[in-house]
């Protein structure tokens, strides 16, 4: 499924226009994607938490070459799913 589609779907489940169910969705995206910005931490009962988390810088290699090369430390996105999601 793919966003449009998904607006399509929430659209028909509410009964809201095209362009409302296109405003949630890109509301509820950009609340969860400010409250990791600042580091919090997002728990949806039933569906899953939205988490960040820190990865190490790390030794790799250029598969291509096999040259060996330095990965930097960044942060990034987690997801965890709840019981009822699966």
């Amino acid at each position: 499924m793919n966003k449009s589609e998904l607006i399509d779907h929430v659209a028909k489940g509410t009964g809201l226009t095209k362009v409302d169910a296109k405003k949630a969705i890109d509301c509820y995206h950009e609340t969860i994607s400010d409250a990791l910005k600042g580091g919090q931490r997002v728990e949806i009962l039933g569906f899953g938490s939205f988490s960040v988390a820190s990865r190490e810088a790390r030794a790799g290699r250029n598969p291509k070459t096999g040259e060996a090369l330095t990965i930097q430390a960044k942060t990034v996105a987690k997801f965890k799913p709840g019981k009822g999601l699966l």
